[in-house]
């Protein structure tokens, strides 16, 4: 169930400005240091601990947010409180870019998965580095383009795959982003099991039946803390099948 979260955000806690946390941030890299000199001074800076709401769904707040230490996670809600999980962006990476590019509210709710360090960049300023910096809104424009792409491929799975399959996928994702060597990927630690059911919408259980499945056939391994995708290639082949990729 959704844990309750305030109706209006209240102000983040700030902490010093630093340009040079700045060249974390894919989005800024190769800038001058006088440019991010000026955004420091622009930012707002804030530590967050873990389970701490930063953006909500429908809210008509603008910022955008840089991750300079920690990972979050973009999630929503449905009326029945199933929770459903887009990304979990890390540190480096940005978000909050689709509201202060239309003017329109929040897509979704953001929220801290571990204690995290954040600046904060006004609509107004962002829309006059997005005009001021070309390479930086080609790397918008880029990051939406995939963005785009993962939200198509992800409703077809949802709307053509069964759960059994759509859990697959996810855990190929999952190995191709941890990286896979010698056919096998480490995921440490291991995803928690209502955090792929929300991924894949469906129900906790579900995904541990069907993870004991893969665990039965060899696909999985556990390994203490850790889940061990120990034939990659298989489960490769896997979802290539019901997707129709296979030739």
């Amino acid at each position: 169930m959704r844990a309750p979260l305030p109706t209006r955000m209240t102000p983040l806690p700030t902490i010093p400005r630093s340009s040079l946390a700045l060249r974390r941030i894919a989005l800024l890299e190769g800038l001058s240091d006088q440019r991010l000199d000026l955004l420091a001074q622009q930012c707002l800076w804030h530590s967050v601990e873990a389970g701490t709401p930063l953006l909500l769904r429908a809210d008509q707040q603008g910022d955008v947010f840089l991750l300079v230490s920690g990972r979050v996670r973009v999630t929503t809600y449905s009326a029945n409180g199933r929770q459903v999980t887009f990304r979990d962006p890390e540190a480096g990476e940005h978000f909050g870019d689709i509201a202060a590019i239309d003017g329109g509210p929040r897509s979704a709710d953001v929220v801290t998965l571990e204690p995290s360090v954040l600046a904060s960049l006004d609509r107004a300023a962002f829309m006059a580095l997005l005009r001021e910096e070309p390479v930086v809104a080609e790397r918008v424009m880029r990051r939406l383009a995939s963005l785009v792409r993962q939200l198509s491929e992800r409703v077809i799975d949802l709307s053509t795959l069964g759960v059994q399959n759509r859990l697959h996928a996810e855990l190929l994702r999952l190995a191709r982003a941890t990286g896979v060597e010698g056919n096998q990927a480490r995921l440490e630690p291991a995803p928690k099991h209502a955090a792929l059911a929300s991924q894949i919408s469906t129900n906790r259980e579900q995904v541990t039946r069907e993870l004991n499945v893969l665990v039965r056939s060899g696909v999985l391994q556990k390994d203490g803390k850790a889940l061990l995708v120990a034939d990659a290639a298989r489960l490769e082949r896997m979802v290539s099948q019901v997707r129709g990729d296979a030739g």
